[in-house]
């Protein structure tokens, strides 16, 4: 079965949650910088899993890490020129589902395969559908399904009355 990793999926839950914070005053900052701790508490995860990404993420140039009392990490560069992809290059490497499809391959039999064209040309469909997903668009549609989660008023039940179905 074809699957991204756990700490893959953090990891997008986690940029998620920078790309969520609001922008600070200062332009030449995409956003605010917020501490590891805070963004494992908001994110639901372990802080250290949450250190260990932000790490990775930063070695990749995806996040930057400020130091001192009010450091942090934020966004290294606006969430509209972050895609799917490259969060999952960071964490796991380039995206390859078959040893043939990257671009070192060891396999023995590459040279007389006969299927290892198509397999690249699925590789390179599923690149491309991770590249066309931005980190904004992700982080926009958590808030969406935030507000449609939640109760645009809370019902009012008098005694004596049934509460009234839901549609």
């Amino acid at each position: 079965m074809l699957k991204l990793g756990r700490l893959t999926d953090y990891a997008t839950l986690v940029m998620t949650q920078l790309a969520n914070e609001p922008c600070s005053a200062d332009a030449a900052s995409h956003s605010a910088t917020r501490s590891a701790h805070d963004i494992a508490q908001r994110a639901h995860l372990a802080p250290p899993t949450v250190a260990k990404l932000l790490r990775q993420l930063a070695r990749a140039g995806l996040v930057e890490a400020e130091r001192g009392a009010y450091g942090g990490y934020r966004l290294a560069r606006a969430a509209a020129q972050i895609t799917v992809a490259d969060i999952v290059t960071a964490i796991e490497g380039p995206v390859a589902l078959t040893e043939c499809a990257t671009a070192h391959s060891r396999c023995s039999i590459q040279q007389r395969c006969g299927v290892r064209g198509s397999w690249r040309l699925i590789n390179a469909a599923i690149e491309q559908a991770l590249q066309a997903v931005t980190l904004q668009q992700m982080a926009d549609s958590e808030r969406l399904l935030f507000v449609r989660l939640r109760p645009a008023t809370t019902p009012v039940v008098r005694a004596g009355t049934p509460p009234a179905a839901t549609p």
